[in-house]
This record gives C-alpha cells, sequence and structure tokens, in this order.
C-alpha cells in the first residue's frame, strides 16, 4: 500500500499550553492490512480538554500517553479499504482516530468505534459536537446526573464551548432558568442572544461574582459545571440547600500539567457523590444522539463549530480550549473529502 501516514507523536509533557516542540511529526508507510483489519482515514478531530490531561502523566481515568506514542483524540473518518466482514469500503467511523492521518483498526477493537449510517440528518462536524461526546455529556448531565427541573435555576460554566453550550439549551427545553458564565463580553450576548440562555456572567469582569449574585436571586438548584476553581467555588457559594453538581471537567487546572491543592478532579475519577462523572460511562447512547439530532434538525438546539485546519497545527489548536478565542465545539479538519 502506498499510502503515507503522518502521525504526531508525544516527545515532551507540556508544561502549561502545549507546543509544537512537545511533540514529533513523523512520516511512515501505511502498513498491509491483515485480515480482520480495515483502514479509516481521518478526516476530523475533536479537540477536548480530556487531550490535555491524556499529555499529563497524572492519576487519571485512562492511562497517559506514553512518551512516543501518537496522541490519543476521538474522531471520525471513512473507511477507505477493509479486510473486516464488518466494515466495507466508504462506511463512516466514529472513535479514538488519533493525532494522525489513517488509522489501522482491528476487528477486536471494534466496539469502540460506531459505525454511522450512511444518510445522515447533520453535518459531519456536528457529529463530534451537538450530537457527539459534547452534546451528549450535556445530555446525561441534565438528565441523569442532575436532572433540573422546570421552575430552578441552572447554571452553566463555560457556557459558549461545545458542551456547556448544549448544557444551556437542554436547560431551556427542561423548562429551568439558565444562567451562563463565560469569558468575555461577547461570547456573554452569544449565550444570551444566540443561545437563549435567561442572563450570563463575564468571569474576566471583576465584579462577577456580584453578577452573579444578581442573576441567581433565588439561588442555584443545577451547577453544571465545566471550570472548576474560582468560577467552580462562586457557583458553589449560591447554590441552594440541597442543590445538585453535575461535574463534568475542570478544564481550569488542565494545562498546568499538576494537580493543584485545591482540585475537585478526584470527583470526576472516584464518580464521587457532587457527581462527578464521565461520558464514557454511558454505553448505550442511542436515545441520546436520537433526541439531539431531532432537536437540531428542529432548530431547539443551536449546533455551532469552530474548524481549524491541518494534521501539523493540532498542538496550537488545542490551546483553543484554553484562551478562549473559539466558540462552540473545536475541531480539527485532517482531510476533506473529494
Amino acid at each position: 500500500m502506498s499510502l503515507i501516514n503522518r502521525q504526531l507523536r508525544l516527545k515532551s509533557r507540556p508544561e502549561g499550553l502545549v507546543k509544537r516542540g512537545d511533540f514529533d511529526l513523523q512520516q511512515q508507510p501505511v502498513p498491509e492490512l491483515k485480515d480482520g483489519e480495515f483502514l479509516v482515514r481521518v478526516l476530523y478531530l475533536s479537540m477536548d480538554p480530556t487531550n490535555r490531561v491524556w499529555m499529563s502523566d497524572i492519576p487519571q481515568y485512562m492511562p497517559p500517553v506514553a512518551i512516543g506514542e501518537v496522541m490519543r483524540a476521538l474522531g471520525l473518518g471513512r473507511v477507505v479499504a477493509s479486510k473486516s466482514p464488518h466494515y466495507a469500503e466508504g462506511d463512516l467511523v466514529q472513535g479514538l482516530m488519533n493525532w494522525q492521518d489513517y488509522a489501522v483498526i482491528e476487528d477486536r477493537r471494534r466496539k469502540d468505534y460506531v459505525k454511522l449510517p450512511p444518510q445522515l440528518s447533520v453535518p459531519l462536524p456536528t457529529l463530534l459536537g451537538a450530537c457527539g461526546m459534547s452534546g451528549v455529556t450535556a445530555y446525561y448531565g441534565l438528565t441523569d446526573i442532575a436532572p433540573v427541573q422546570p421552575g430552578e435555576t441552572l447554571v452553566v460554566s463555560a457556557a459558549a464551548g461545545s458542551v456547556g453550550s448544549i448544557a444551556g439549551q437542554i436547560g431551556k427545553l427542561r423548562g429551568a432558568r439558565v444562567v451562563g458564565i463565560a469569558g468575555g463580553a461577547d461570547k456573554c450576548r452569544y449565550v444570551v442572544d444566540e443561545l437563549g440562555f435567561d442572563a450570563a456572567v463575564d468571569y474576566k469582569d471583576e465584579n462577577w461574582k456580584k453578577a452573579l449574585a444578581d442573576a441567581t436571586p433565588d439561588g442555584v438548584h443545577v451547577n453544571f459545571e465545566n471550570v472548576g476553581g474560582p468560577v467552580m467555588r462562586g457557583v458553589l457559594s449560591r447554590m441552594v440547600n440541597g442543590g445538585r453538581v453535575a461535574l463534568c471537567g475542570l478544564i481550569a487546572n488542565y494545562s498546568s500539567g499538576s494537580r493543584p491543592s485545591d482540585d475537585y478532579s478526584v470527583i470526576i475519577v472516584k464518580r464521587l457523590s457532587v457527581r462527578g462523572f464521565l461520558v464514557f460511562d454511558y454505553a448505550d447512547t442511542n436515545k441520546a444522539v436520537h433526541d439531539l439530532a431531532g432537536w437540531v434538525q428542529t432548530g431547539r438546539i443551536k449546533a455551532e463549530e469552530t474548524i481549524e485546519d491541518g494534521l501539523e497545527n493540532a498542538p496550537v489548536v488545542l490551546n483553543k480550549l484554553f484562551d478562549g478565542s473559539h466558540r462552540g465545539k473545536l475541531l480539527l479538519r485532517v482531510a476533506n473529502e473529494d
């Protein structure tokens, strides 16, 4: 097989923001397929805060990416060759694709991959965002982990991001008053004017805690938490007695590469009862994806993606998650389909 595969392999564990020099860009021929294998051309990679966690040699819910290994990442691609009875050329596949052009996948690992239907109801990027892991995380956070009820106040941190933007809209569909926390006036206007949140708080404003209090006069019944750090502490101070927290992320800590003294991430990793959770806890996501796709198709949920290009740019694109220079789901386009 004459195809060349580019791969980004972890060279050193990042300190702070990720740098190109933390990775080696290597090229090698795609190996000949063995029986029971299929080859996927990677089209899109999902840029997620958990990518930064996987780069760090700290206790976590999956083994850290080892030095010299291809960087782990979720993605979506097209089968271009197959010696598997379960996959045919042309199939769309979603799962762990990693930072590379091509993924050789063995049949014994196929349970970790989803074969998508040939006729899709939403665009490919949306399958990694509002109808993918981000949307499913928001869905179960507010329907199973901390179900929000009509008339309650829901506060969503990182409200303009891939998970938070969907969580807030699901909260509105469930009849809650929704307050988003986001960085900057433009993002605050976005979550209110375009996504339909009831109010937004700019955490970059020095008076954000007062603004949060003004936006939550009856307290906070449910906190959908993505950020941790001072933002989480501020929201927790506004919780009513018996309030519920769905804790799925602590992005304020991820780029440090270590565990701060006030870190709450053990709640996620140990699934402790403020309830920490991982989307990987849900093996069957069919209902969630069905509901989300229906809401997107009918306009009840707005899906937005920020799409960057070029496999070689993956390390610096990932940093957009931490500097706030994106809206909605952050994706890396590795290849265009002809």
